[in-house]
């Protein structure tokens, strides 16, 4: 029993100093929260569907040293519903660097595994406001966070409701144009990160970053999650990116109510669209 617990907690400690690395960041408590934030946790009872090749298998056991790999794991495998690839996170948070005392909207939590390391990482005096539309996880999920400081769980359409003033927004769904309520309640200096879905073969995750100047835009990496209800086919696009790397071009966005589109335009929705003109240009 003694050996099975070192097992696992060296294989805890090899999966966070791995995310660190897939963080490309050198900021040292995103491999502290990824070690103390136990992915188990937040599932439901082993034995686990992990993803592989395209499709699901079960761990041999429930054993919870099957978690730590980079896998997604169902939550709800009839509705593709799994929490998101470790690695692809560690990336996302590299990108927007959390910080102590930030206030955070994360929507599409799941069970909470992600919000929890929000939360590790803007302490102390951070604040995490989860939202999750599926009514279950949501209520799952409060139970799973409740040793978790500063973190609140709502289950709602985080389209329809308002969000809080946030210093950060991560979203953890596809997004073929955001809400012009997220960008409203994105704070001076704040990071809005979401993986946008402008057409059925494309997937980008996208950081927004709110300034006087208006919304700066920068491409990532390639994101591919399920659609955020409220966000993706319910949108209506007026022009869509011709391809991936069109939409990688993208550098900035503008609520029509700010500037209506000119030649620079990549992809064009009723309420804002997306330049590939800097902000300073």
């Amino acid at each position: 029993m003694a050996s099975e617990k070192a097992a696992l907690e060296q294989a805890r400690r090899d999966f966070a100093r791995s995310m660190l690395k897939e963080s490309g960041s050198a900021d040292p408590r995103i491999e502290r929260a990824f070690e103390l934030v136990p992915r188990e946790a937040f599932l439901p009872p082993g034995p686990w569907l992990t993803t592989h090749h395209g499709g699901y298998v079960e761990t041999p056991d429930a054993d919870p040293i099957h978690l730590y790999r980079n896998r997604l794991v169902a939550l709800k495998a009839d509705k593709q519903i799994n929490t998101g690839e470790p690695a692809l996170h560690a990336a996302w948070l590299g990108a927007v660097a959390p910080r102590a005392g930030e206030r955070v909207s994360h929507i599409g939590a799941g069970l909470g595994y992600y919000t929890a390391i929000l939360s590790v990482l803007t302490l102390p005096g951070g604040r995490v406001t989860a939202f999750e539309i599926e009514e279950d996880l949501a209520e799952q999920a409060r139970r799973n966070l409740k040793p978790f400081d500063g973190v609140s769980v709502i289950h709602a359409d985080a389209t329809r409701v308002a969000l809080p003033p946030s210093d950060l927004i991560y979203v953890n769904a596809g997004v073929v144009a955001p809400p012009l309520a997220w960008l409203a309640a994105l704070q001076p200096g704040g990071r809005l990160i979401f993986p946008w879905r402008p057409r059925e073969e494309i997937g980008i995750a996208l950081r927004v970053d709110a300034s006087p100047a208006g919304f700066a835009v920068r491409a990532l990496m390639p994101s591919w999650f399920i659609p955020c209800t409220g966000a993706s086919r319910e949108i209506p696009t007026i022009r869509p990116p011709r391809s991936s790397r069109q939409a990688s071009a993208v550098r900035s966005l503008w609520p029509m109510a700010a500037r209506v589109p000119d030649e620079s335009a990549i992809a064009v929705y009723p309420d804002l669209w997306f330049s590939s003109a800097a902000l300073d240009a």
